[in-house]
């Protein structure tokens, strides 16, 4: 939730004065901790839970479907392979398993999206104290009478360019980095190459960052709550044209850390009253 609310802008707190590494003063946006205590004073500790039980649904529709598609698509076993002559098979194995799990990532989240398109909504309803949005069927009915069936998946396309750019790039790293930079002679190669997807993971989550940004703020912009529009976002006509707006501003990787958040030129000019 919090997570989110920065997402979207939403600074309802100054920026405090701190030292960086080399002690130099430089200002903080309220981290984690302090941003969960202004909500809880707002709102209660019911607060901090806003959207959670469409959130829950989406996340059992996409376990759902997961499942239900990989019964559907068996992927057909193939013998682990590791050594560097065997590069071609490796890659065929990795490719292979590869797009099998990405046919079940998109079918699970355009199953799952309407939810979290409805999940968004309900959490950013927090900045102009809307109650537009006050339950999942409810939801439901307001978004196809205002938008048709088209309101469910706005923000659909960033959010599965990511997914499918992320599952790409960590399993392809990941195998490169397996067959030529780590020697089957060593004796613990089998437990690095265990860890190697991992941390590809981490690292190409980070880059894939700006497509989960951009979609969860096409699922609020423009539709009538305070935070999808002026001033916290112009109306925007595309995903493409919310991407460089963000570009333009700087702002691709806005909420990607919830603790040492360093404010924005402009917010050091401008302290948040």
């Amino acid at each position: 939730f919090m997570g989110f609310l920065l997402q979207v802008g939403h600074e309802p707190l100054p920026p405090t004065i701190g030292r960086n590494v080399l002690g130099r003063k430089v200002l903080y946006l309220p981290g984690f901790f302090t941003y969960a205590r202004h909500i809880v004073e707002v709102d209660g500790k019911r607060g901090l839970f806003r959207g959670l039980t469409p959130r829950l649904i989406s996340s059992t529709l996409s376990t759902i479907t997961r499942g239900s598609v990989k019964k559907a698509f068996p992927l057909e076993d193939m013998e682990h392979v590791s050594n560097k002559d065997d590069v071609k098979t490796s890659l065929r194995k990795v490719v292979k398993e590869t797009s099998h799990e990405m046919m079940m990532q998109c079918v699970s989240r355009v199953v799952s999206h309407p939810l979290h398109v409805i999940s968004m909504r309900c959490m950013v309803q927090f900045v102009g104290r809307e109650v537009k949005y006050s339950g999942v069927f409810s939801a439901i009915g307001r978004i196809f009478k205002e938008e048709g069936i088209l309101g469910f998946f706005v923000g659909l396309v960033p959010h599965v360019l990511g997914d499918v750019i992320f599952l790409w790039c960590c399993n392809l790293l990941a195998h490169f980095i397996n067959t030529y930079a780590v020697d089957d002679n060593f004796s613990q190669a089998s437990v690095i190459r265990s860890y190697t997807k991992f941390v590809m993971g981490i690292a190409v989550s980070m880059l894939t960052y700006p497509f989960l940004l951009v979609g969860d703020l096409m699922a609020v912009n423009n539709c009538g709550l305070r935070a999808g529009l002026p001033p916290y976002a112009p109306a925007f006509t595309s995903w493409i044209h919310c991407w460089r707006y963000l570009s333009a501003q700087g702002q691709l990787f806005r909420g990607s850390s919830l603790l040492f958040r360093r404010a924005p030129m402009p917010a050091a000019c401008f302290p948040i009253d």
